[in-house]
């Protein structure tokens, strides 16, 4: 396959020389025995390509042709583990219209033969793939889901031009119901020949907000200590095992920090992590913030113009990481967020912060990023245009590359190209006009913009 990229050429984060030979060593996970080919990981990012029916629920979440072609990218893009965007367990409770669907309601209509074609893609140059699976909760707009649940009923308060509605707190049945549904999901996961699923417990999303004291106000056993708080996540680990085999991979993704009073702290995540590995946890991929808290930057420097002193550490959550991973000696440690250049990468896993290196957006726009930091043709990533603590743009402009490779539109975003970035923020203008008018009519549509380019 021809991945569509970026030229070797394209303007890059500076990165002195360095020997890239660690990034490709493999890595064995723990319980399941499974090995990864090598250090990198492609974080999972929202691509909202499946099918979404704002009215019709059976119609909603079943993968596309055009995740399919995303994943083959990824797939040839030399990455030791693919993981999945959030592919949601309940069809109701959606992190975006467009999100991909395997739920205990909707599995009779095919959709997990569908499902299979985007995990052979991605598995088709010996990656092994992993799914995230994941649950809204209070997180999910009140366009989609009037009435959200939460572990209690702290309203997450309206931002970025969404709005939320104030959730109810799940009752005793309505845990177990979550429970159920996490582990038909990974089960489900398991017949379409994924490797594995990753629990998803950051963000804000619903297993972070039981986490977390500032939205977990329960009085119950699953409220009030990091034993109680925790609980619902080992009841989804022991429930998964119960209808997997030994050898499908269980890991989890955490916050390392949430930066906000009463939110989940790095010496909880510790504590945290010692216990996950006791019940064959095989890897824990640590990140930071909530919605609440956008906190997808390094504080103590800009990424693209870094103090000699701070470039050998320009991952924005490796000083948590470097407080976590003593707690742990089997399971592995996978940090995303800032990588971007060969040199951080290597002086992270030397200087034993990380076993592995997660990346987001930069494979976004660059699905073969890894293949050419093996090989020597590229140092580092695309140096983007794009300011690093503008979040919205950020993201919508990895949301609107992964659709152009979905649908093979060629050529796509070059956040380096200053045509291309004004041909973007065009049409992102342009978008945002669309979204307000169907606001207006009442409509919930999905997917990033489309983006046809001039050379």
């Amino acid at each position: 396959m021809t991945v569509p990229t970026h030229p070797v050429s394209t303007p890059r984060y500076d990165s002195a020389k360095v020997d890239v030979s660690v990034l490709g060593e493999p890595l064995k996970l723990p319980f399941s025995g499974k090995t990864a080919k090598n250090r990198f990981l492609k974080a999972a990012m929202t691509e909202r390509q499946a099918t979404w029916d704002q009215h019709q629920v059976e119609k909603r979440g079943v993968a596309t042709e055009s995740l399919v072609h995303l994943y083959d990218a990824w797939g040839h893009g030399g990455f030791g583990i693919i993981l999945s965007g959030n592919l949601v367990v309940n069809p109701t409770d959606l992190e975006a219209a467009g999100n991909t669907i395997l739920a205990k309601d909707l599995v009779g209509d095919g959709r997990v033969e569908e499902f299979k074609k985007v995990v052979k893609a991605a598995q088709s140059d010996g990656s092994l793939f992993i799914v995230q699976i994941s649950h809204a909760g209070r997180q999910v707009t009140e366009n989609i889901q009037p009435h959200p649940v939460s572990a209690s009923d702290v309203k997450l308060d309206d931002r970025m031009g969404m709005s939320f509605a104030k959730p109810t707190p799940l009752t005793a049945e309505g845990i177990k119901d979550v429970v159920e549904r996490f582990a038909n999901t990974a089960e489900y996961c398991y017949q379409a020949g994924a490797d594995g699923v990753q629990l998803h417990g950051a963000h804000g999303y619903l297993l972070a907000q039981f986490l977390a004291p500032s939205t977990n106000k329960r009085t119950d056993q699953y409220g009030g200590s990091l034993e109680n708080r925790s609980r619902i996540i080992f009841e989804i680990i022991e429930a998964i095992k119960a209808r997997v085999p030994s050898d499908f991979s269980i890991s989890i993704k955490l916050n390392s920090t949430e930066f906000q009073e009463g939110g989940f702290s790095t010496e909880d995540c510790k504590l945290l992590c010692a216990k996950l590995e006791s019940v064959g946890v095989d890897w824990i991929e640590l990140s930071g913030g909530t919605y609440e808290e956008i906190r997808f930057y390094n504080d103590d420097d800009e990424v693209t113009e870094k103090r000699e002193s701070t470039k050998k550490r320009e991952a924005f959550f490796l000083k948590f990481s470097e407080q976590i991973r003593p707690a742990l000696t089997k399971t592995r440690i996978y940090v995303t967020g800032g990588f971007r250049t060969a040199e951080g990468m290597v002086n992270a896993i030397e200087s034993h912060a990380t076993e592995g290196i997660g990346l987001g957006r930069p494979a976004a726009e660059e699905p073969d990023l890894p293949k050419k930091i093996l090989s020597g043709q590229a140092l580092a990533a695309v140096k983007t245009l794009i300011d690093p603590k503008d979040f919205g743009t950020g993201n919508v402009a990895a949301g609107t590359a992964m659709r152009q490779i979905g649908e093979k539109r060629t050529p796509t975003l070059n956040t380096a190209d200053k045509a291309h970035m004004e041909q973007f923020q065009n049409r992102v203008g342009e978008w945002f006009g669309e979204l307000g008018a169907k606001a207006k009519e009442g409509v919930v549509p999905a997917g990033y913009p489309v983006l046809k380019l001039s050379a």
